[in-house]
């Protein structure tokens, strides 16, 4: 994935995408650009709604604990087939409806890729439904690192995307415990990180989401909108409002962000508006035609992401407890103040 240049026209499977800022890759990153301040941010504003259940943080860390010690779920690999069997095994305990969609997709190596896309379902019979996505594979090389011994190696993946699966499984299991009185599908895309900038390959990031949106699950699928993880677990995180996620889902993005002011996360969910950003929710957008946001962490201050992006280093310790917490409790109020008819 990577960036455009301004009103610079993009591809994706045939659709032109205007990309009206700057583009930056959610796993590929080209510049420098800084967020803008909102100029009227929402302040924050106290609920009488029901609280939702409480998010385990320490829950969610132990899924990501049990991905990251398979090793690097790079396509291909046994360690992504061992983590696949192991996260739907995991899923059809928690869950009344799991599938696990299969296909293959040419990555931009020339290899063709098996993509496995896990698809968790809560109150499968309802009408009214929202999506829940975030990446389960990890990147095949660590070609950010600083040291260029690494850039082969492949990148063990704990934030970059363990940590949303981590959040995801964990809103599973309050699900579980506590039936939403709408749909909810949890959807755990493949491929994501197998890709290079835009500029040099577009489209070659997402294939599981692209795969998806090609080949839906259900015929005529189309939930209210959809909510996509990505580096949800790093210390110190920040969410600015990401630039694709405002142009095609701005009402999501203020459902969310004012949702995470009024239960005390505005430290986190900051009022910028940052540069658009080629992730999994493009393709949901894009080709699904379902308003998706995207919850992922960009530095303000270095014009980028957390600080072992893409890195050997993004292991156990860049995962911080309070960030998934404030991200797995404002996704888990979001969805029960959709259920109980915000």
């Amino acid at each position: 994935m990577a960036q455009n240049g301004m009103l610079k026209i993009k591809t994706l499977g045939g659709i032109f995408l205007l990309g009206i800022m700057l583009s930056w890759a959610g796993c590929g990153d080209e510049g420098g650009k800084k967020p803008i301040v909102d100029k009227n941010p929402n302040p924050p504003v106290k609920s009488n709604l029901p609280k939702a259940p409480d998010f385990s943080a320490d829950s969610a860390y132990a899924y990501i604990e049990n991905q990251v010690a398979f090793g690097p779920r790079v396509p291909g690999s046994q360690a992504h087939q061992d983590c696949a069997k192991w996260i739907t095994a995991k899923l059809k305990t928690l869950a009344p409806k799991v599938e696990v969609q299969g296909g293959s997709m040419k990555a931009m190596d020339g290899k063709t890729l098996s993509i496995r896309n896990i698809i968790a379902s809560f109150n499968p019979e309802a009408a009214e439904r929202i999506m829940l996505t975030t990446h389960w594979d990890s990147r095949p090389w660590a070609d950010e690192d600083p040291d260029p011994a690494n850039h082969t190696k492949p990148v063990p993946g704990a934030n970059d995307a363990s940590s949303g699966v981590g959040v995801l499984m964990e809103i599973a299991r309050q699900l579980k415990d506590n039936p939403p009185p709408i749909g909810v599908d949890i959807f755990l895309w493949d491929a994501e990180d197998y890709g290079k900038a835009d500029a040099e390959m577009p489209d070659s990031y997402c294939l599981g989401s692209q795969f998806w949106a090609k080949n839906p699950h259900t015929f005529n699928y189309s939930p209210k909108y959809g909510i996509n993880l990505d580096m949800v677990g790093g210390h110190a995180a920040q969410f600015p409002k990401e630039g694709f996620s405002q142009q095609y889902a701005p009402n999501v993005v203020s459902t969310i962000w004012q949702t995470a002011a009024e239960i005390g996360y505005g430290n986190y969910f900051i009022n910028l508006t940052d540069s658009p950003i080629t992730d999994d929710h493009v393709y949901v957008n894009v080709l699904a035609k379902i308003p998706c946001a995207d919850i992922i962490a960009r530095d303000p201050n270095r014009g980028n992401f957390f600080q072992h992006w893409h890195t050997i280093k993004d292991d156990m310790d860049a995962i911080s407890k309070p960030t998934l917490k404030a991200v797995g409790q404002t996704v888990l109020e979001v969805v029960f103040r959709e259920g109980a008819g915000s």
